[in-house]
Parts: C-alpha cells; structure tokens; sequence
C-alpha cells in the first residue's frame, strides 16, 4: 500500500492543506466549551444579558469560521483523493496492457476488474478521509484532555483512564479485522467471477436450460461473501457500542465528582458542563476515528491487492529490434511517415515466418501444447493450419505475434527472432483476426480505424471489399458513418466477422492471421474472401486457422495437428494421399464420391449436404 501513495505526487499542497484546515476547525472546536463555560458562570450567573449575547455571537462565529475550514479541507481532501486515484487507474490500467496472456490467464479477468474499480474506490475513500480525519481526531482526543488539565486537573485525569481504553477496544478490533476484510475481498472476486461468466455466457445457460443450476451456484457463492461480510460487520459493529459504553461511564464519573467538587465550591458548573463537554467530544471523534479505522483497514487490504498487480511482471521481454530496414537505434526518433516509407521500400521476397523446432507449454499446464512445428512460410504463401478440437491451431498463430513465447526453438519473422522484436514494431508487421469477433461502441470507421488511426476512406472502403463487407456496409443507412453497439450486437454473427478481418487488412499487413474468422460466412463468401486476400497488394504471408478443409484446400502448404504435434504436412492432394488425421477430418466433412470432384460440383454437394443435416 505504501508504494501507491507516490500516486499522490503533484497533490502535496492539498495533502498538506487539507489536514491543516481541519486541525484550524478542531482548534476553533476546542474554544467551544470554554465559551459554554463562561456563559454559564458569568453570564448567566450574573445575569447579565449583554455579555450572554456577545458570547453566542462568539459561538456563532466560531461555528461559522470552522465550517469554512471543513468546506476548505473538504475541497482539498476530494482533490488530492480523487487525482490520486485517476493516476493510479491509468498506471494500472498501462500495467495490465503490459502484461501477456499468460500473466491475464493466470489472474483472471474477474480479479482485474475488481483491483480497477471496487478496490481503487475503496483506496480513494481511504485516503480522503485520512486526510481529513487521521489528523483531527487524534487532535481533538488530546487537545480536549489538556483542556480538561486547564480547567480541572483532578478531574481531568478520568479522561487519562478514559482514553486508553478506548484506544485499546478501537485499535483491538481494527488488528481483528484487518485479514478479514482480505477474505472478503477474495469473496467479492468470485461472486465478481461468476457474475461475469454468467452475463457472456447468458444464451448458452439458456440453451441448456442451465439457469436453476447456475442461479444456485451464484446463491452458494454469494452467501459466503454475504456470510463474510456479516461476520466482519458483527465484529466491526461492537465498536460504537463498547466505545459509548467506556465514555458514558466516564461521563457518570464526571457528573459525579463534579457534583462533589461544585458543592465544596472547587469547580463551578459551567466548569463541569465544559468537560462534560469535552467528553462528548473525545466520544464523537472515537466514534469517527473507529469509521476511519474500519475504512483505512478495508483500503490498505484493497491497496495490497492493486500493489500485487504492479508487482506482477510481464513474462515478455521487449526486444529492441525494429526491423533489418529501420537501420541505426536513431530510427525511434522518425516519424510514423518516414517508418511507413521504409516498410514500403522493403522488398517482398524478405518476408517470412519461420517455426524453428518450436514447442509451447502454458503456464501450469504440465504437458507440452505444441511439440516440434517446423516449417518456414515465404512472402505470398498461403498456410492453412487444419486439426481438431484442442490440437493447438490457435497456439501456433498466438506465437508469431508474440501473445505467448516458445518454451523451446525459436519463432522468426523476416529472418528475426521475435523475443529481439520491439513488440510494436513486430506487431504493426502483422494484422490479427481472433476467433471471437470483437467490435466496439462507435462507428463502423471507427472500428477499421483500430487497425490504422489515419486510413483514410479509400481504404477503408478497399479493405471492406477485400473482405466481403462492402455489400451490407453500403446499405446501411451512414455508410461509415453507421453505428455499431458494444460487442457488435446490433450485426450479425458473418457480418461480425468481415468487419473484424477488414480491420486486420486495413493496416496492409506483412503477416495476416485469421484464426478460424471465417467460420460464420458460407462457402461462396469464404471463398470469395480467400480469392481477394490471394490478390492483395504487397503479397502478405497468410495463416488460414480453421476446421473446414474448404477454407484451406488451395493453401500452398497445410500443416495438419494432432495433440500438439504435425502429424501432416503438404498441399491438400498430397495429404489426402498420405496423411490419415487430414483424410479422416476430411471425408468427415466431404463425401468420398466428391474427392475428385471440381470445385463447383464440391460446393454443389456441400449445399446440399447442408439442406440435408438441417
């Protein structure tokens, strides 16, 4: 927690201003009773209505002047609290972008969503009233026990008894539920989890008729937290009264001595109203200083949690390699312009991917996920990665551009091993399609725009028909300028799709990536899209990931898994001929009688074979 509060940089003014003004309302707080005092024994006592009148107006200001020292340290407080905690959002949130999918598939995306907003809230809310109270209760706690020496000594020591005690229940209790709120924390993380789970995967739950189950799981684990939290609160709860229980006591004993030293005339009452006064006070601030405590404790345990995020190192290394035509280290300081020139004067045949006997083990996965891929793709190939569920397609494409790192053997583009890359460099070579097709709120420009921020509409437009979009783009009423909502609900599943692999094409890759993008378009679009992507300028090399040997039968080289390993690899004809795993995937999908069919009687088949099955 400690190491957060550099996040306060630049607000040391407000840091400094805010207690200080709330110490300037405690001290005018202080003077109150003394004023009580002095109504009670001369005003009052000597009825003398003038001076009665001229110290409530003392009172009046002093009420005055310290809600302008609240309000000010108020003001201060929510600056310095609320910049603290935007600093320390974008930090974590640059943090967790830094990361690799091996340190976010280890963590969660549940977890790392609470540390960016419920823990962060709770930081903020700490530090505020650390700021406003850390200073002024203890302030007002020994200020109103030497006050108490100034009107009585005696009796000022039932404050010196008084206040240990309280501060032994309150810091007591605080050391108790100090882990407990880490627990509760970890509780939130799941019932956070789940909910998550729950919301993406809704239309499968319900597919499945699974929502009694799921709504029973989410009862289960929201009861432990609810379980967890009442606990702590029970715990938490006992402050107030215990602390009322100890100051009341003392305030009998006040009275009570009180009422002895006025009838033997040693105190006069507006004496004893004056520290009973002051009692009260030291009561309302322990109750204050208990809420503080209850919420620094909750903030340093949610504080721990975001410091164990940035002590979370990424498993990649930033090369420093910015490609063999970017010369000299000085190359950083170009332009993007001079950067997109020199990638223009590169010449075609130096583009490659190369897979040097590589294998691949996820983090705590134990077995190897990818054992021995060896081949090399040349500028204008065309490879179709093809195997069956959990075979590793996606493992292989995920190393090129660096999302996780070979374990063993060496991963090469452009002759270059990745892991020397500067991963910006790397990836602007390579334009990527996931499986899941991602959009985001915005316009459908917007979203090709991901791809390059200064496209203009041109190519936007020559990236929508490469990939088989311009079609429904032109007839939705903007044109561009349409909006998509979040995820791209309001399109369907191809429409998705195409307007994911047009954002990937729009950059003008060295290297495409579709990983199984294509699976929600038909045959004649899918093959339409290939026929366009083989015709692109600047000859990319492309991996075509995908279950249908439709979608890479005319790849120049097919590279068949099984269990992690190539099993096959080859031209479509070739591995019909000698590859058993590509044959049986094959006429799984093609009845034997077209094997030797063309391709429009193949599509004919397929078609009809579609009608058949549903």
């Amino acid at each position: 927690m400690k190491k957060l509060l550099v996040y306060l940089r630049g607000y040391e003014r407000e840091t400094i201003l805010a207690p200080l003004f709330k110490m300037l309302e405690a001290l005018f707080e202080l003077f109150v009773p003394l004023v009580m005092a002095a109504i009670i024994d001369t005003g009052i006592a000597n009825k003398d209505q003038g001076y009665v009148v001229r110290m409530c107006l003392i009172l009046i200001a002093l009420g005055i002047i310290g809600l302008v020292c609240s309000i000010t340290a108020q003001f201060f407080a929510a600056k310095a609290a609320t910049g603290f905690s935007t600093k320390l959002r974008h930090a974590l949130f640059a943090h967790i972008q830094s990361l690799s999918y091996t340190e976010m598939d280890r963590v969660g995306t549940s977890t790392l969503i609470t540390r960016m907003t419920s823990d962060i809230n709770q930081v903020q809310s700490g530090v505020n009233l650390v700021l406003r109270l850390f200073l002024r209760s203890p302030f007002i706690v020994f200020g109103a026990m030497i006050m108490a020496f100034t009107v009585n000594v005696k009796a000022a020591f039932i404050f010196v008894v008084t206040i240990p005690l309280l501060s032994l229940v309150v810091f007591g209790i605080m050391l108790w539920t100090m882990p407990m709120y880490k627990k509760v924390q970890s509780a939130l993380d799941k019932v956070l989890g789940l909910t998550r789970e729950n919301l993406t995967g809704v239309r499968v739950i319900r597919a499945f008729n699974k929502e009694e189950e799921e709504w029973k799981h989410f009862e289960r684990d929201n009861e432990t937290l609810t379980g967890l939290q009442k606990f702590v609160g029970r715990i938490s709860g006992l402050m107030n009264p215990v602390t009322y229980v100890i100051v009341n006591g003392a305030i009998v004993v006040l009275l009570y001595m009180g009422a002895i030293q006025v009838d033997t005339g040693i105190l006069t009452q507006g004496e004893v109203v004056a520290l009973v006064n002051y009692m009260s006070q030291i009561l309302v601030e322990l109750v204050k200083l208990a809420n503080l405590i209850i919420t620094v404790t909750k903030a340093i345990a949610c504080g721990n949690r975001v410091q164990s995020v940035f002590e979370m190192e990424s498993s990649l290394t930033n090369g420093s390699f910015l490609g063999a035509d970017k010369g000299d280290a000085d190359v950083r300081k170009q332009t993007e312009a001079d950067l997109a020139a020199a990638r223009r004067t590169e010449t075609v045949c130096n583009h490659s991917v190369q897979f040097d006997h590589v294998s691949l083990t996820y983090a705590g996965g134990g077995n190897e996920s990818l054992t021995d891929i060896d081949f090399i793709a040349n500028a204008g190939e065309t490879i179709g990665i093809i195997g069956g569920t959990g075979s590793g397609k996606s493992s292989v494409v995920n190393l090129i551009p660096r999302f996780y790192d070979a374990t063993k053997g060496k991963v090469l583009v452009d002759g270059q091993d990745v892991k020397e890359y500067d991963l910006e460099t790397l990836r602007e070579k390579i334009g990527v399609v996931p499986q899941k097709a991602v959009l985001f709120a915005g316009s459908i420009a917007d979203n090709l725009r991901w791809g390059k921020n200064d496209a203009t509409e041109e190519e936007l437009w020559k990236a929508l028909e490469i990939s088989q979009a311009k079609e429904f783009v032109v007839k939705k009423e903007g044109g561009l300028n349409s909006a998509v909502a979040q995820g791209g609900k309001n399109l369907s599943g191809g429409q998705r799709q195409r307007l994911t692999i047009a954002r990937a094409l729009v950059r003008k890759p060295d290297v495409l990536i579709l990983d199984d993008s294509a699976s929600a378009l038909d045959f004649a679009t899918d093959a339409a899209l290939r026929k366009a992507i083989r015709e692109m300028e600047g000859s990319p090399i492309v991996f075509i990931v995908s279950q249908r040997t439709s979608s890479i039968q005319h790849a120049d080289k097919i590279i068949v898994l099984d269990d992690g390993e190539a099993v096959g690899m080859g031209t479509h004809q070739e591995l019909l001929e000698n590859c058993p795993v590509y044959q049986e995937i094959y006429y799984s999908q093609f009845d034997k009688n077209t094997a030797g069919a063309g391709p429009l009687k193949k599509a004919s088949l397929a078609r009809k074979e579609e009608k058949r099955n549903g």
